[in-house]
């Protein structure tokens, strides 16, 4: 829609690109805010965000990489172009959660409470990281007739032109708003529900998102890729959340001010 924000001179300042980093300072702000909240060591939290982020952020790329890896093969230099969008979402959550859960379990932090403290900026994050996808045309979704389709018009966009299409980047970027929103207004206490909520409620959705989709895509027993990986995430996230609901609540801080 947007594919290049400005340009100066040579140089092509590129929208996915600005709203991924938005995405990411804005959402170690509110992780920062949220953690101060409930009572997590400020440096620990800078070094987890940062370690949580790096490994996400490849995650992210070489998964895209792997999954489109026909369209690299013939030009392996492609991979440094970031700011032609190429990011998978699960792709650098799973990562940067392992990465974060090991880093907790190294500090002894109470990785419930640092869980619940990064849902909200998580969130806030992604949802700009969808805009910068819809900015781009990648995870453009099937034609529709639709009122609220939209067609893709700059050459420089990764969509399929003049074509209605049905705004998928815009219907998880909602989404993600909602959940920053709810997260923001209901303040997790810190043991974990808020984080194992989100990731519930997005394999949901994403599951069915993943029906409107018209982006390439590889179909396993009559659903994609990304689908099955979805209820994966919905079977664990419905087993932390029984689990949590069964174990001792951990000593939760008085909240203060955020």
């Amino acid at each position: 829609m947007l594919p290049v924000l400005f340009s100066l001179g040579r140089l092509n300042i590129y929208t996915y690109g600005v709203l991924v980093a938005a995405g990411v300072l804005l959402g170690f702000v509110v992780f920062e805010r949220e953690s101060r909240r409930l009572g997590i060591d400020r440096q620990r939290v800078s070094d987890l965000s940062f370690w949580a982020a790096l490994s996400g952020f490849l995650g992210a790329r070489l998964t895209f990489v792997l999954l489109h890896f026909g369209e690299y093969r013939g030009d392996p230099l492609r991979i440094l172009k970031l700011w032609e969008g190429g990011l998978v979402l699960y792709g650098g959550l799973i990562p940067a959660v392992s990465v974060a859960l090991l880093l907790m379990r190294h500090w002894d932090l109470p990785w419930r409470r640092v869980l619940d403290a990064s849902s909200a900026g998580m969130a806030l994050g992604f949802g700009l990281g969808r805009l910068g996808c819809f900015a781009a045309g990648c995870c453009y979704g099937r034609p529709t007739d639709l009122p609220w389709g939209v067609v893709f018009s700059d050459p420089r966009s990764l969509a399929p032109l003049g074509v209605r299409l049905h705004p998928t980047q815009l219907y998880e970027a909602l989404f993600f708003l909602l959940a920053f929103l709810l997260i923001r207004r209901f303040r997790p206490e810190g043991r974990g529900f808020g984080f194992f909520g989100l990731l519930l409620s997005y394999s949901i959705f994403r599951f069915l998102n993943e029906f409107l989709r018209g982006d390439p895509r590889r179909i396993i027993l009559g659903l994609s890729h990304n689908q099955w990986i979805m209820l994966g995430v919905l079977g664990f996230s419905l087993f932390m959340l029984s689990y949590l609901r069964n174990v001792e609540d951990p000593d939760i801080p008085q909240s203060g001010p955020a």
